[in-house]
Order: structure tokens, then sequence, then C-alpha cells
């Protein structure tokens, strides 16, 4: 399970990444991410203090992926496991959702953290990524 912290769960907030959100895709998987300063503020202390807010991430895999719950729920560990391995190399101030695509039953962990590592580095929310691997 991810931080408390670090959990995207309200409705509200996914319609918001949703609609506002840089959009990235790989054959498995879609990343939708959206920056907490993303309005303007009145006061700088605010934008200061958004960059302290922590990322928060939520997992979105709809019945086309599979009817069976068992298959969902196997699907969302392995991302949750992959997301724990990455976070610390996330940098703060984000949401982030991450879509599931029907062709992820094929998929196992090392390629979920394969392409999560890609989307991540793709819409610029890894701090320090080189281009090389976090493995």
């Amino acid at each position: 399970m991810l931080p408390r912290e670090s959990r995207l769960r309200h409705h509200k907030n996914f319609s918001i990444v949703y609609q506002k959100g840089i959009r990235k895709s790989t054959s498995h998987l879609s990343l939708r991410a959206l920056r907490h300063l993303q309005e303007p503020k009145l006061f700088p202390e605010q934008d200061k203090l958004a960059l302290h807010k922590p990322t928060r991430i939520g997992i979105s895999i709809s019945k086309k992926v599979s009817k069976g719950a068992v298959v969902r729920n196997r699907i969302k560990r392995q991302i949750r496991a992959a997301l724990r391995k990455i976070l610390p190399y996330i940098s703060r101030g984000w949401d982030i959702v991450i879509v599931v695509k029907p062709t992820a039953q094929e998929c196992n962990y090392y390629e979920f953290l394969q392409q999560l590592e890609k989307l991540l580095a793709q819409v610029e929310v890894l701090h320090g990524y080189s281009g090389g691997s976090l493995l």
C-alpha cells in the first residue's frame, strides 16, 4: 500500500487531473499528471507551500481490462509495488493518475516498473532523472 499522503482518493481530484493534466501513454499504461502550481496564487508563500505537498497517485482500472475483480486487483497490486520502488525518485507537488489499458493483463511486475519509469520521465516528474534506469 502507498503511504496515506501519497494516495489520490477522491473523485473530484481524479476529475481535475483528467481535465487539466498532461497525458502520456505506453502500450499498457496511460498516465495523466497535474502540477499543484497550475492556477496562479495571490501570495508567493502559497507557491512555496505547494511545492512541499506530497505527490498523490491514483490508479484507474476499468472492467474493460478484465471482468474479474481478482485480475484487476492483481494488476493494481503490481502497479502499487512498482510505485513504491519509484516513489523516492518522484518530485513533490504532483497529482498523478495511472490508467490501465486492456492489454495490461499480459504484463508482469518488471514490465509495469519499466513503463511507469518511462512515463514519469516523459512527464518530467522524476527528479534527477538522467535517462538511465532507476533499477
